[in-house]
This record gives C-alpha cells, structure tokens and sequence, in this order.
C-alpha cells in the first residue's frame, strides 16, 4: 500500500516518520442513488489516531451530502460522485483543524472535551494544547460521539519503531564516518613528509634521543625487505604488555628543553648569552601583545573576550559564511568550547523575540555544523540555549519544549544528551529555574517513548 506524509507541508520530507495511506476511493451506483466509497477509510483513520466516523463525517459536512460509516463492516460511504482529488484535499483540511498541534505541528495530539463542551487538541511532544473552532459543524457530531480514551497505542508505537530505525541507521553511518577518520590520523602520525617514521623517547629533563629510523638504504641490504616501520609501531600500540609509556612521537618544544639542548651544545658563556637574547625577545613580545589587545579593545568600545566572539561571529555570518566553513571558523577562534557555542547561539537568536522553533528548522545547518566537530558539543548546545533563556526575555523560556523538539526533529541533538542535560539541570545550582518546568512535557514524552520500545 502506498503512502505518503502526514499534512501537506510535509509531503517533501523524506525521512518524515509520521505517514499514512494514499486514498482510494470507488464510484458505486447509479442516478439517484450513486455513491461514492472510501475503500481505505479506516488504514487512514488509524494513521491519524482519529475514529474513521469523525472524516466520514466531515465529507458529509463540507460537501453538504449524507454521509455513513459502518461500524461493523468499515464500509464508509458519501452521497454523489466525488473525486478523489477532492476529498484529498477536505482530508488535509481535517487534518490541520482536528489532528496536527497548532504550535509544533506534530499529528500526535489527542482529542479532549472540556467540562464547558470545548474541543482542545493536546500535543504529546511539546504539551501544547490547541482550542479547535467551535463554529465547525463537525464539532457537535464529535461532542455526541467523544472517542475512546488511549486508542491508537500500537500506532504510535509502530511510528516510534521506524524512528528507531532511523536513528541506528544515523548512528551507523556515524560509527563509519568516526573509524574513517581514526584510521587517516594513523596514517598521518605513522609518517613524515619524507617517508620515515623517527621513534623518540624523552627523558626527565626534557631533552629527546632519536631511537631509530625505518629510511631504506640506497643499496640492496636485507633492510629493504623489513616491513615498514609504521607497521611495527601499529603492533607495538597494540601491544599492551610493552613497557613504552615513556615513549612519545614529538619533540619536547618548551622552554626547559630548550635550554637543556642549549646549555649541551655549547659553552656555558655562550649559552649564557642565548638565553639572554631569549629572555629578552619574549619580554618584547609579551610587550607587544598586551599593546595589541589594548589597543584593539579602545577601537572597539569593549574588551571583553565574549563580546570579541560575538563580533567576529556576527561579521561572518553576515558575509554569508557556509555551514561548511563555520567549523573551521570556530576552531580558529579564541575561547572553550562552551563560550564559542554560548555566542553562536546569541548571534543566531538575534533579533527573534518568538517563534524560535521556527529559526532552528531554517538555521539547521549552522546548529548541525556547530555540533560535528565532537561528541560534546551537544551538551555545550543545549547549555548555550539554557544561558540565552536566562539572558533574553520570557518569550524562549515559554518556547523550550519547541526548541528541543525542533533540535530533536532535526537531527541536531540526540535523545540521551537531552535527557543528560535535563537531570544535571534539576541537580545543579540552576534548578530553581522555570526553564526546567517547561522543558517538562517534551523530556516525558521522551522517556514514555523509550519505555514503550523497551517493553516491545
């Protein structure tokens, strides 16, 4: 059976876990008496955790026909010879007024009736709870006939199963991307630009002793046909009885070192002089570098290495640097990783006083390149968001189970490290923020779906 997204501004999403089946309708009788049958009414019904009465109705209602839906046998019927072009379009229309949450537009929502003969949509990924028109003339029928309570469990454990899929299929392509890279920074340290692999060893003192070297002698000794001396490392890495935790693949570069080599070298007056010389360069360095960061912070009005990062990343992201090009951008930059994402994330909700949902979905790839760089940096995401809430106003803290849903749906921070960040949040010194309270709903809808896959 063929299928397709749930609501039509999903329809060009490939990887949308919510679908349902494609209509299929049949024209039954003639003259007077023609009908027109909805051969699939209740695998569509069941898609959207709707009773199948509730659409055959609402056919009836928006084409002013007589309308009937056959409990026992599932035969749902409209009066008139109708198009399947056209009731596709009145079931998109159900499906925005009764099924998809008019703040996230997610189709999980269930239908409550209130004690003042309200009908009120609940989302069970933000919490939003949306009030339906009640000028519908559908809403009466529903009223008379409320739906059972807890149906469509299997439906959305089976939608949460494909969401699974999914995401190991993700986290394997991620594992290969992970070991391709491991292997190329093998490769990279096993060899020098001109083809040797020097094993050094550094002692108490700093200074180094070159151990051995693999270059080829020009003649044809029985050197030439030893393997590589990048092999032998390999096996002595993965040897884990070598007493080699002394042995390192760099030369010691500080200071202390390079006096020990000096003072080896030559005599103790000329030595003496060097390390004059040397002192007195790095003086005049650190001079000139202190000069600098003055000077640059009168220009700017601001010294403050926060507001540093949020200039340079502001003048870039107006140049109109990719998502390609902000990693190595962050990288360059001056700060932890925390500050930099912390001011990413300032300059990205800049301007927005609502609708911050909204800006994740069309900044994706600059939230999604800001968190490849390693494992953490989605922890460092979701801290940054937690530092803008208490710095902005009350309009992002109202919005955080939409943001995370939004992070979420795209693929930009996984289940765990949300979870993660939300117990450390109520343990830690911030707990007796409201941002915990909002995140609430979304974090539950989480954990309920974990636990349904586990039972299955």
């Amino acid at each position: 059976m063929a299928l397709q997204n749930i609501g039509a501004g999903n329809s060009d999403d490939a990887f949308y876990r919510y679908k349902m089946p494609k209509m299929i309708t049949k024209i039954e009788g003639r003259g007077n008496g023609i009908k027109t049958n909805v051969v699939n009414m209740v695998d569509i019904a069941k898609a959207l955790a709707r009773p199948a009465s509730y659409t055959t109705k609402y056919f009836g209602c928006e084409l002013g026909a007589q309308s009937k839906f056959d409990e026992k046998t599932g035969i749902s019927l409209v009066n008139g010879a109708h198009d399947t072009a056209k009731l596709a379009g009145l079931l998109e229309n159900f499906i925005k007024k009764y099924v998809q949450c008019y703040g996230c537009g997610n189709p999980e929502t269930e239908i409550l009736i209130t004690k003042s003969q309200m009908i009120q949509l609940k989302c069970a990924a933000c919490g939003f709870v949306s009030d339906v028109d009640m000028r519908d003339k559908l809403t009466t029928f529903i009223i008379k006939n409320p739906p059972e309570q807890k149906k469509g469990t299997k439906d959305k454990k089976a939608m949460r199963r494909a969401e699974k899929e999914r995401l190991k299929e993700g986290e394997a392509a991620d594992e290969e991307l992970k070991k391709l890279k491991k292997d190329a920074k093998k490769k990279g340290t096993s060899s020098s630009k001109d083809g040797t692999a020097t094993k050094v060893s550094s002692s108490k003192d700093g200074t180094t002793t070159k151990v051995s070297s693999s270059k080829k002698k020009a003649n044809g000794s029985d050197e030439d046909k030893s393997p590589p001396r990048s092999q032998i490392d390999e096996k002595e890495e993965v040897d884990d009885g070598d007493d080699e935790d002394d042995v390192q693949w760099q030369t010691d570069t500080s200071l202390e070192a390079a006096r020990q080599r000096i003072q080896e070298q030559l005599s103790a007056a000329t030595a003496d002089m060097v390390m004059l010389s040397t002192n007195e360069s790095e003086k005049k360095a650190k001079a000139a570098t202190k000069t600098t960061k003055t000077t640059d912070g009168a220009e700017n009005g601001n010294s403050s290495p926060h507001q540093t990062l949020l200039d340079e990343l502001t003048e870039n992201i107006k140049k109109g640097v990719s998502a390609k090009k902000l990693q190595s951008l962050l990288g360059s930059l001056s700060g932890s990783a925390q500050e930099k994402m912390s001011a990413l994330v300032e300059v990205l909700f800049e301007g927005v006083e609502k609708g911050f949902s909204k800006e994740v979905a069309k900044k994706r790839n600059f939230f999604a390149a800001a968190v490849a760089q390693d494992e953490g940096s989605q922890l460092f995401l979701l801290r940054a968001y937690e530092d803008f809430c208490g710095k902005s106003t009350s309009s992002a803290l109202k919005e955080v189970a939409l943001i995370l849903k939004a992070l979420y749906d795209s693929d930009i921070v996984e289940e765990d490290y949300i979870v993660q960040w939300y117990e450390e949040g109520l343990n830690g010194g911030n707990k007796g923020s409201s941002i915990w309270k909002n995140a609430q709903p979304f974090i539950s809808w989480l954990q309920s779906a974990e636990s349904e896959t586990e039972e299955e």
